[in-house]
C-alpha cells in the first residue's frame, strides 16, 4: 500500500519581515567538540533514515523514505544488516517508544499518527484534527498515560515540499494531542513556524517544541497551552528527544543560511524562488550540531560536526553514554560516544 502524496500549493503567501542575523557560534556555542565529524554509520538498505528510536530492549529502529520501519539488534555496529520491521506506505519521520508496552508512535508524514507493535502490525492513531486533515505529522513525544503530544508541522505544505513552508514563513503549524483512552485528537495550540520536534518534561507538565523555520525554541505549559519563547537558535532545530533528567537533546540540521534570513523582507523575491528548481533555492549548510540544553532553553553542550561528513542531522537520541543521529539525506544513522 502506498498513500497518495498530495499536491502543494505551486504559489506561496510570504509577508514582507525584517531580516534576522543569528547569533554567533560562541559561548556554548562554540565548536569545541567535533565528534560528529567523526561518528560510526549503519548504513540503511534506503534513504533518508530521519529519526531513530531505541527501544526497552535495545533494539535501534529507525524509518526510510520508502515507508520502510529498520529495526536493529541491540548493541549494533558498523556492517550490521538491519531487518525490515514494517511498510506504512508514507514516509515515516519520528519515532517514540510508548513506554506502556514498548510499542513504536510513528509520525508518518503522509498518513499521520501511527503505532507499530513487535511483530510489524501498523494500526492508524490519528490522520485528522476535527474537520482538518494532518498534513504533515512530524514527531512525537508519548506521556506515561499514553497520551501523544506531536507536531503538525503544516497545515499547506507537505513534507516533499517543506522549502515552500520556510519560504512562505507563516505561522502553519500546530501541536496536537492523541488521547489512547477516547481515541481522540485535539489541538494543544497553534500558529507555529514549522513546529517540529516536541519533548515532555519529566513532571510532563509542559511541551519543549523547536520551531524550524523561526529556529527558536519554545514552552508550551499543559493544559492551557500557554506558549513561552527559551530563545533564538543560531541553526535549524529539527527533532528533539529527553534524556530523561530534565535535559534534552536537539537535533540542528544546518546552520542559518544568510541568503534565506535576508530574504524575508522581499516576499515577491520569495515567491519567485519558491518555484525554482530545488538545487537554485537556498540550501542548507553541510554542518550539522546536537544541543543539550535543559527545560528553560540554557544550552549545556553542544557536539558539531563542520567538517560535513554526517549531514542534515534531522534525529537525535541518547541511551547510555551513546548518542545517536538520523539524517534526512544520508543512508545511514550515526552514533557516537558521549564519554
Amino acid at each position: 500500500m502506498t498513500i497518495p502524496r498530495p499536491p502543494a500549493p505551486w504559489l506561496i503567501r510570504p509577508v514582507k519581515l525584517p531580516a534576522t542575523t543569528p547569533p554567533p557560534l560562541t559561548g556554548p556555542w562554540a565548536p569545541a567538540d567535533t565528534r560528529l565529524d567523526d561518528v560510526e554509520l549503519l548504513t540503511v538498505p534506503g534513504h533518508g533514515p530521519e529519526d531513530v528510536a531505541v527501544g526497552p530492549e535495545g533494539h535501534v529502529y529507525s524509518g526510510t523514505e520508502d515507508g520502510r520501519i529498520w529495526r536493529w539488534q541491540p548493541d549494533a555496529h558498523a556492517g550490521a544488516v538491519p531487518e525490515p520491521l514494517a511498510d506504512t506506505g508514507g514516509r515515516p519521520l519520528g519515532i517514540e517508544i510508548d513506554p506502556r508496552d514498548g510499542s513504536l508512535i510513528v509520525c508518518d508524514a503522509y498518513r499521520g499518527l501511527l503505532r507499530i507493535t513487535g511483530d510489524g502490525t501498523v494500526t492508524d492513531l490519528a490522520h485528522r484534527v476535527g474537520d482538518s486533515r494532518i498534513l504533515l505529522c512530524n514527531n512525537a513525544a508519548v506521556a506515561a498515560d499514553g497520551v501523544v503530544y506531536f507536531t503538525d508541522s503544516s497545515n499547506r505544505f507537505p513534507v516533499s515540499h517543506w522549502r515552500r513552508d520556510l519560504l512562505e514563513h507563516r505561522p502553519n503549524g500546530r501541536v496536537l494531542a492523541y488521547d489512547p483512552g477516547s481515541g481522540r485528537t485535539a489541538v494543544v495550540a497553534e500558529g507555529f513556524h514549522f513546529p517540529n520536534g516536541v519533548a515532555l518534561t519529566p513532571e510532563q507538565d509542559a511541551l519543549l517544541v523547536c520551531e524550524t523555520v523561526s529556529h527558536r525554541l519554545l514552552r508550551i505549559s499543559l493544559p492551557d497551552g500557554a506558549v513561552r519563547d527559551l530563545g533564538d537558535l543560531p541553526a535549524y532545530p529539527d527533532n528533539m528527544s529527553s534524556v530523561g533528567d530534565g535535559t534534552y537533546w536537539i537535533a540542528l540540521a544546518s546552520p542559518r543560511v544568510a541568503i534565506a534570513e535576508k530574504l524575508l523582507p522581499h516576499p515577491h523575491l520569495r515567491r519567485i524562488a519558491a518555484v525554482l528548481p530545488a538545487r537554485l533555492q537556498p540550501q542548507p549548510l553541510p554542518y550539522t550540531i546536537a544541543a543539550l540544553v535543559d527545560s528553560e532553553g540554557t544550552v549545556l553542550r553542544t557536539l558539531h560536526g563542520p567538517a560535513g561528513r554526517y549531514v542534515m542531522t534531522t534525529g537525535v537520541r541518547q541511551h547510555g553514554n551513546t548518542l545517536w543521529l538520523g539524517s534526512l539525506t544520508e543512508s545511514a544513522i550515526a552514533r557516537t560516544s558521549l564519554e
